[in-house]
């Protein structure tokens, strides 16, 4: 495989007029590539050394492709920032990175910027769309104490200005020059790891980590792709799994929807797509109504039909799927196929198998992937997708390898018999009952993870008798009459209690009033949640339960 912009290009001269995206206009490979093309000869012409970071700070959007692919055809290092990244956390990515710019999206976005303390320390800010008042939110962070140059202003530029000027330089065959210096050994992208303790970790990742795992990817999955493949895309682009995504699109040819996480279950119908790639919770919601169904053939026929009758290719990752959820798809024929990775892995490390699957299991190795279980029983892993190490923090580094180079996954698992793997836990998220039971709490927690109920539920119970669980209401649950609720979480926390070990079970619970939110530091930008930090901030509520 060779680096996206330059499959891009390369397609883009082998069928120009192809549609690559539709927003829902049509979009087609020139034009995406006409648009990379101009940015990443921008960013040569100021300056932009290889390897260093430039950072995208915006929700999905046709141009957060454009910036993206951009700075990685003029040989930068492509850094995402969540957009539901604080100021604060924002600027910590950019000043840890050393970004030489940033590409951002809307006003609240651009004021996130600017009161982040970082936009100093920027050569360049790229305005996305339209509608910024710069001006504005420059002095709503002068007027929360941030400090701000005079100059800043002329280093914001729109978009429009940046691909002109990066027409202009389009002469000679310099952007075919600028693709012909990548090489397979450079950094492109730098992901910045959720941070459930401390501060987030930078996670470089080289083209040829990045690369010799889509080819393992394509080669275990390529076949089960269908002939026409057309993509429903609504994963975020700042996240390793939808940024994989919008490349193997690259390489394989798909024509992808682009839409949103609100509107994209609507979209089945019209768009019917063939290739669907998703967190479980959308998994979830496309069968609830395959679910309610009274009879096999029906339950058939309604996924079928919600699902938009061309479905072939189903991929589903982020986090465990509950098991009914896969058997009502392949009852009407369609495997959801689950792997298993993280982003130090770039990304995958395992995958079930179209041929060779368990749904208990997160599937096996990766062709070019090795994967041993320590004698605690944490996943470690090598090979060549695997980074070299996090940015600026040898020490974070020295703790991720052991001392014979494999990396420390920090998940728990077991091998069966027939060479699949089942994850168990989290090495590091273990509470230690007071008498001596070592429990991973996330396996509990899992259990409820598709409730409709519960929006959060949290164990808790380190060096006690017994464990008890704070629980967050989900928006459904929250409009309910609360004399009617209360009971019925009761009655599915025990029926999930009835599953469990005896010293496994939730001997007490409380509804929590205050919401566990980015903005109070309890849920990284990915929604994870902040296990410590919730702890911390409940703890009289954990320890009334033990009164």
């Amino acid at each position: 495989m060779r680096p996206t912009p330059v499959t891009l290009h390369e397609g883009a001269r082998a069928h120009p007029e192809r549609v690559r995206f539709r927003t829902p206009e049509p979009l087609t490979w020139a034009e995406i590539d006409a648009a990379v093309r101009e940015v990443g000869l921008w960013l040569e012409g100021v300056g932009l050394e290889r390897e260093r970071p430039v950072a995208v700070f915006a929700p999905n959007r046709i141009e957060w492709l454009y910036a993206a692919l951009g700075i990685q055809a003029a040989g930068g290092v492509m850094v995402p920032i969540y957009p539901s990244s604080t100021a604060a956390q924002a600027g910590y990515v950019l000043r840890h990175s050393g970004a030489l710019a940033v590409f951002v999206d809307s006003q609240a976005l651009l004021e996130r910027v600017m009161a982040s303390g970082a936009a100093d320390g920027l050569g360049y800010i790229v305005l996305l769309g339209g509608g910024h008042d710069v001006a504005a939110a420059i002095e709503a962070a002068r007027a929360s104490g941030v400090e701000i140059s005079d100059d800043l202003l002329r280093r914001v530029l729109p978009l429009e200005q940046v691909r002109e000027r990066g027409r202009s330089l389009d002469v000679n065959e310099a952007y075919g020059q600028l693709l012909s210096r990548l090489v397979r050994a450079d950094r492109c992208l730098m992901l910045y790891t959720s941070g459930t303790t401390g501060h987030p970790k930078g996670v470089p990742l080289t083209w040829d980590n990045v690369n010799s795992n889509s080819e393992d990817w394509i080669e275990v999955l390529g076949p089960a792709l269908p002939e026409l493949r057309v993509d429903l895309f609504w994963l975020p682009m700042s996240h390793i799994f939808g940024w994989g995504e919008a490349c193997l699109g690259f390489e394989l040819g798909f024509e992808s929807y682009l839409t949103t996480p609100a509107e994209v279950l609507e979209l089945f119908a019209t768009v019917r797509p063939t290739i669907f790639m998703s967190v479980p919770a959308y998994w979830e919601k496309l069968a609830a109504g395959a679910l309610e169904a009274p009879d096999r053939e029906r339950r058939k026929a309604k996924l079928l039909e919600d699902v938009g009758g061309r479905l072939a290719f189903c991929l589903s990752g982020g986090a465990g799927l509950d098991r009914r959820v896969k058997e009502t798809f392949e009852e009407a024929g369609l495997l959801i196929i689950e792997g298993y990775g993280l982003t130090e892995a770039a990304p995958t490390l395992t995958m079930n198998r179209p041929s060779d699957y368990r749904f208990d299991s997160v599937g096996k190795a990766f062709p070019r992937v090795e994967l041993q279980l320590a004698e605690d029983g944490e996943i470690l892993a090598r090979g060549p997708n695997v980074f070299g190490g996090y940015h600026d923090d040898a020490e974070a580094t020295s703790r991720a390898f052991t001392a014979e180079g494999w990396l420390a996954t920090g998940d728990l698992g077991r091998l069966t018999e027939d060479g699949f793997l089942q994850i168990i836990g989290r090495k590091k998220e273990i509470l230690v009952t007071a008498g001596g039971k070592n429990i991973p709490p996330a396996n509990i927690e899992l259990a409820f993870a598709s409730d409709d109920l519960i929006e959060h539920l949290v164990v808790y119970g380190d060096g006690k008798k017994y464990l008890v669980a704070g629980v967050w209401l989900s928006p459904v649950a929250r409009r309910e009459n609360p004399d009617l609720i209360g009971p019925e979480v009761d009655r599915r926390i025990e029926a999930v209690n009835a599953t469990l070990a005896r010293h496994e079970t939730i001997k007490k619970h409380c509804i929590m009033q205050e919401p566990l939110t980015v903005e109070a530091g309890l849920l990284t930008p990915t929604l994870k949640i902040k296990r410590s930090k919730v702890y911390d901030a409940f703890r009289a509520s954990f320890e009334g339960l033990y009164a």
